[in-house]
């Protein structure tokens, strides 16, 4: 049961954040690329005041995989980088703590591009 409830968290959490981006497409003149930009420094901002990882916390993947998430990472990563390194941290803390999610998405996304042909849609 309890792995139900963390489903249903995780569905609930992700579901509202994908929700809210797509009320932002229908409703505003924000272009996509400008709502995706948004999310990410919104993740950061909210990674940085500590307000984040309680709903990670809660949700789990629900919050940790969307954009807002990957903010959050980049924040708690330059956070450590700066408390062991310095100043220089703020240069390498966020690409250390995201390197394999960048990696994972540089390589899928080879992999979607050798499999698949595109094409013009009509």
């Amino acid at each position: 049961m309890e792995m139900m409830m963390e489903y249903l968290r995780a569905f609930a959490v992700g579901g509202a954040l994908c929700a809210v981006g797509q009320v932002l497409i229908d409703y505003t003149r924000l272009t996509p690329a400008r709502i995706l930009v948004g999310y990410v420094v919104s993740g950061v901002i909210l990674g940085a005041l500590g307000w984040y990882q309680p709903l990670i916390d809660f949700a789990g993947s629900g919050a940790s995989v969307p954009l807002t998430g990957f903010g959050c990472l980049l924040a708690g990563g330059v956070q450590k980088a700066v408390a062991e390194q310095g100043l220089m941290g703020v240069l390498t803390g966020g690409l250390t703590a995201s390197a394999g999610g960048i990696t994972a998405a540089i390589f899928f996304s080879l992999l979607a591009g050798l499999i698949f042909r595109p094409g013009d849609k009509a």
